[in-house]
């Protein structure tokens, strides 16, 4: 049996599948945190094309799961979560196998901020890895979308952008949290998974928000999302098959949930104007329903 953690222990936690090439820098980044991380955890869903050797030689003290059965990203964090937990961990962070901390003062900097302001979770802005003054992710305030990261700096505010975050791109969470809001649903394997964490939070109560002045960068993902009436409205439309049944699948499961059954109201009105008008692709929006009543019903089967 081993000892718990020593008092204001971190424990990073990292999911990864088949993509060791860009685990190594995700790892590195980590190990040369100004602050340093307790103890890694690094889940493996890939076993066929393991990644324990880029692992053990990251030079911080690690625990390796191997996973025979993909968890996907929601169950791998998960387990990850639930892992660093039982180690005694008072702090959880969370990495990802394809992005990095943009700097070795990141998790020193969220460690400040959350203490400071009594966070429950703070995340680091996800920044474009090839452009970090862009988000590597579009962000929705309202009904505005903004893709760089000057739009989240407010006059009064250079520090904190309260009530929203990123949570599976360097999101630092209190282990306390955790016993509040659980870990990420195995049920929605990848795609939404963390929207409905952060839906969880919200509806805790608990202080979150995104540190401004801390980066985590992320290849751009904003290709997935297709601007209509001139860039004022987004939709998401994965060009892959298997992201696009994820993705609707689990929105139709996530509108329909207590504190975004208006949102979901008003995907209805996007999608259809996005299928219907901007791309004219009646048959593309009769998917875009038949996925999403299979969220809606609670059928989570795994992609075909």
């Amino acid at each position: 049996m081993t000892a718990p953690l020593a008092p204001d222990s971190v424990v990073a936690v990292v999911v990864t599948r088949h993509r060791s090439a860009l685990l190594v820098d995700s790892l590195a980044a980590m190990a040369k945190q100004t602050h340093p991380v307790t103890h890694l955890v690094v889940v493996d869903n890939g076993p066929d094309q393991p990644a324990r050797d880029v692992v053990e030689a990251c030079g911080l003290p690690v625990t390796y799961l191997q996973s025979w059965h993909n968890l996907g990203g929601a169950g791998g964090f998960a387990l990850g979560m639930l892992h660093a937990l039982a180690l005694g961990a008072e702090w959880v962070w969370l990495g990802d196998d394809d992005g990095r901390a943009a700097d070795e003062h990141v998790l020193a900097t969220l460690l400040d901020i959350a203490k400071r302001r009594e966070l429950a979770v703070v995340s680091p802005v996800v920044a474009d890895q090839a452009d970090p003054e862009t988000l590597a992710f579009p962000l929705r305030r309202g009904l505005r979308w903004h893709r760089g990261r000057d739009a989240l700096v407010g006059p009064d505010n250079d520090e904190l952008l309260p009530g929203i975050a990123s949570f599976f791109n360097g999101a630092l969470f209190r282990a306390s949290t955790l016993d509040v809001v659980g870990v990420p649903d195995l049920r929605l394997f990848v795609r939404g998974d963390e929207v409905e964490m952060h839906r969880r939070v919200v509806r805790s109560g608990l202080p979150f928000g995104t540190c401004l002045r801390a980066a985590y960068v992320h290849p751009n993902g904003s290709d997935e999302f297709k601007p209509m009436l001139g860039g004022r409205l987004h939709a998401q439309d994965p060009e892959d098959p298997v992201k696009r049944y994820y993705t609707y699948r689990n929105r139709g499961y996530l509108f329909g949930q207590r504190g975004m059954r208006l949102i979901g109201a008003l995907e209805l009105a996007r999608f259809g104007w996005y299928f219907l008008i901007s791309k004219r692709d009646p048959a593309g929006f009769r998917e875009w329903l038949r996925l999403v009543r299979l969220g809606r019903r609670e059928q989570f089967h795994r992609a075909p």
